[in-house]
């Protein structure tokens, strides 16, 4: 593994901060260089993180105590990761995710810009709660993913806001609070499924907020029926195939995991309105998948594997799912996964348990389904 120096700390090179046979990629960017730029001297408050992806951030200004808050497991893993390499204490760190209300008047806000501007809207909503019109708030990211919309959204809803020339291809974002009118928007966003009359509600950062997801759709006609024991939806997004498992399995109980905390609350709030008489049928975790769940406990994992982790493409995440299930799952349960047909899950799964069935194909997708045998490959 390569490491390399930022801000005097010392950084692994991690695409995936939780597996050893790994790719490298670099764990900071240049919207981190020039955030660390414009912080100087003391400050006298609270210090806020919003989205600190590997933790580059958080171990540079570890000294002062800050609030680290970000909707991702796997942000929050690398970073406690990073501050152990470099001897930075992780209890100094507050960790909480995109849910919890943040600290009262910080002195200073650190924002690395989301992809997601429903997310990037919220954290927004969250500092005007606390901000005072002392407080520094200065965001960053990618120069050509900034766009006027962007900086409308931070001067609607909190206040005069200018940006930066470009440094190495990134742009700073500085904001001055001072609570101008604005009507603040729905914690969810919700939409039907007409075919099942459920009303799906998804917090900011879920994957396919405001409609049902075309390859989610398709993997619903294919789901196991009348299973009983325990299944889980992996990677469970807003919950929906978690929905379906659980009206077409009423003998089973489903677990709902992801490593995104709005997708887990997603998932139990669409029980919760959908299928209140379920709720005691179903569990839900924030996780890096099925990472340090018991072996041999599950007898079926269903799964949309994501093939991106930030801004990069990989098929990491869905190597560790597909071992993960492979370990968790009893011995003639079955992972049933969709995925687009040129990622070739086929081969992978193959190669991890010996075995694949194609069960259905249409132009875009495929739906495949792999068993644990006793037989070892």
């Amino acid at each position: 593994m390569s490491q390399v120096e930022l801000a005097g700390r010392v950084f692994a090179l991690e695409r995936f901060p939780v597996t050893d046979d790994i790719n490298p990629l670099q764990a900071w960017d240049a919207a981190d260089e020039y955030l660390l730029q414009q912080v100087g001297g003391d400050i006298d408050g609270p210090l806020v993180i919003l989205n600190d992806n590997f933790g580059a951030l958080t171990c540079a200004l570890a000294e002062h105590n800050p609030v680290f808050a970000s909707d991702s497991l796997l942000a929050q893993i690398a970073t406690e990761r990073n501050l152990q390499n470099n001897g930075l204490d992780d209890n100094a760190v507050t960790f909480q995710d995109s849910l919890a209300g943040l600290p009262e008047k910080p002195a200073l806000v650190l924002i690395k810009v989301p992809k997601q501007l429903a997310l990037l809207a919220h954290q927004l909503e969250q500092i005007r709660q606390v901000a005072s019109p002392q407080t520094r708030i200065i965001a960053a990211g990618k120069a050509k993913e900034i766009h006027n919309s962007t900086l409308a959204l931070f001067e609607r809803i909190l206040g005069p806001t200018t940006t930066s020339l470009a440094w190495k291809k990134a742009r700073l974002i500085h904001c001055t609070f001072t609570a101008p009118a604005y009507q603040p928007a729905s914690q969810t966003e919700q939409w039907p499924v007409p075919e099942t009359g459920w009303t799906i509600h998804n917090h900011a950062n879920v994957f396919s907020r405001s409609s049902l997801d075309i390859g989610a759709r398709f993997f619903m006609q294919h789901l196991p029926e009348n299973l009983e024991g325990s299944l889980v939806d992996l990677g469970c997004g807003n919950g929906v195939i978690g929905l379906s498992l659980l009206s077409q399995n009423p003998q089973a109980q489903v677990t709902f995991i992801d490593e995104s905390s709005m997708a887990v609350a997603s998932s139990r709030l669409n029980v919760e309105e959908n299928l209140p008489g379920d709720v005691e049928r179903s569990v839900y975790l924030v996780n890096n998948s099925l990472a340090g769940l018991e072996a041999n406990q599950f007898d079926a994992v269903l799964c949309n594997p994501p093939f991106h982790q930030q801004n990069a493409v990989t098929d990491n995440i869905a190597w560790q799912m597909f071992n993960d299930a492979r370990r968790c799952l009893k011995y003639g349960g079955e992972l049933r996964i969709v995925g687009n047909r040129h990622l070739d899950y086929y081969a992978k799964l193959k190669r991890v348990f010996g075995n694949c069935t194609t069960l259905a194909t249409n132009k875009k997708f495929v739906v495949l389904r792999a068993v644990k045998t006793r037989k070892q490959y």
